[in-house]
Order: C-alpha cells, then sequence, then structure tokens
C-alpha cells in the first residue's frame, strides 16, 4: 500500500486578502473619526499593502481595522510584515508586506520537530518552498498535525493535498 502523505504550506489566500482590504477601504471612507484625514490603504505592486493618513496614530487605526478584516476573513496575522509609521512630507505612511512560502531554515526546523518527536516512520521531505510528510498510517500524519499545529511558528502554517 502507498504511503499516505500531506503539504505544510504558508501561502496567502489573495482573494481574501483582497476583499479585507476592499472592506478597509469603504469603512476608512464613511467613518467619522477618519473624516478629513486622508486616509487610504491601497495594494502597492503584488505582495505590498500602502496605508497612508495625515497623522501616525490615525495609520496605525488603519491598520488595525485592517487586520481586524483579515481575522473576521480566516487569514492569519502571521501573513502582515507591517513596518512603522513613517513621514513622508505631509502625510504619514506604513508600508505592509505579505509574507508567503516558508523559507528553508523554518522547513529544517519543522523537519527536525517531526523527526524528533512525531511518530516513528513519518519522513519530511523539503520541496522548495513547502514540506511534504508520508508516513504509512494516516493516524501518524494526524498526530503530526497537531503536533505542528501546537508549535508557536512567525509564519503562518496550513495543511494541503491530504491523502
Amino acid at each position: 500500500m502507498a504511503d499516505s502523505s500531506f503539504d505544510i504550506v504558508s501561502k496567502i489566500d489573495r482573494q481574501e486578502v483582497d476583499n479585507a482590504l476592499g472592506q478597509t477601504a469603504r469603512e476608512v471612507a464613511t467613518r467619522f473619526d477618519f473624516k478629513g484625514t486622508g486616509a487610504s490603504i491601497e495594494w502597492q505592486g503584488e505582495n505590498a499593502i500602502e496605508i497612508t493618513a495625515s497623522a501616525d496614530d490615525r495609520a496605525s487605526a488603519v491598520l488595525d481595522v485592517f487586520k481586524g478584516k483579515l481575522i473576521k476573513r480566516g487569514q492569519s496575522l502571521k501573513i502582515v510584515d507591517a513596518s512603522e509609521p513613517r513621514q513622508s512630507g505631509q502625510q504619514s505612511k506604513i508600508g505592509i508586506a505579505l509574507k508567503e512560502g516558508i523559507s528553508s531554515e523554518d522547513a529544517k526546523k519543522i523537519s527536525k520537530l517531526i523527526r524528533d518527536e512525531g511518530p516513528k516512520g513519518v519522513k519530511a521531505q523539503i520541496q522548495g518552498d513547502e514540506l511534504r510528510v508520508s508516513a504509512k498510517k494516516r493516524d501518524d500524519l494526524q498526530a503530526v498535525i497537531a503536533l505542528v499545529k501546537e508549535q508557536d511558528y512567525d509564519f503562518a502554517v496550513q495543511f494541503t493535498n491530504y491523502r
């Protein structure tokens, strides 16, 4: 019988992030406390978002609204890497980078954890920016998923391709 397997990945659901950004932009446009502050949020390329406002505290408030919308849409806040507010002329700006993929050193950490603490006979292979975990028994794979979920990594973790 063939081994069962699944992939550990760190991916961004772009549609959900885009929806959260759109909801945040609409809320910022209609909320009374953002009137006249020039507050806005928009995409800057493929993996970046920029928040602009007239003051640091208003820009931080827009960031908080955006984070709230991401949570409501089931996205982890670990994908968001926000910079400190910076002055740009009369404006205050916050750059947000979206983190995607598991770095090779993080993949090595997860694979070492699975080898050391996981059930016997479970294999973990690094494949680019994801990790393939395979075992003879599906119960062992369930144990590995539980083990990885209880760890606190600084990146979002999803489990895909379970077969």
